[in-house]
């Protein structure tokens, strides 16, 4: 076993250092990552809010039409529409 020695010490923690200063470059293009992949469901939650406002838009327009032509009668019993 080799003698532990203040070279050896050093040689070692410079390692240790140089390690970390990977792990923190590594870790900070993770963070980075994520970030883009948050703003990319932030976006794609408000596109599925704006579907479901025009869905809601589109149900409330052929309610209406339905009552003018009075074919309300006809129509089969449904559930309003409720997004989540």
């Amino acid at each position: 076993m080799p003698e532990v020695t203040n070279e050896l010490m050093y040689e070692l923690l410079k390692r240790i250092h140089l390690d970390m200063g990977e792990m923190r470059q590594d870790m900070l293009e993770v963070k980075r990552e994520v970030n883009v992949i948050r703003g990319h469901l932030a976006a794609t939650q408000g596109d599925i809010n704006n579907i479901y406002g025009i869905l809601a838009r589109h149900d409330d327009r052929l309610e209406r039409i339905e009552r003018r032509l009075e074919l309300r009668e006809f129509a089969e019993p449904h559930a309003p529409y409720e997004p989540k």
